[in-house]
């Protein structure tokens, strides 16, 4: 039983570390201007080939 506890906590632990790499990698400061060019450019006009 000890054995499993250990596994399911190790388990546990490696998953948390995979989704904080994650979320650091994806909301990171380099990444930050990529992330945000699409709300900006959904507010841009649509009217670039005189089309509305």
């Amino acid at each position: 039983m000890v054995a499993a506890s250990v596994y399911y906590l190790g388990t546990t632990i490696l998953l948390f570390l995979l989704f904080a790499l994650i979320v650091v990698r994806t909301y990171g400061r380099k990444r930050k201007e990529r992330m945000e060019e699409p709300k900006y450019r959904m507010l841009d006009d649509d009217d670039l080939n005189g089309r509305k």
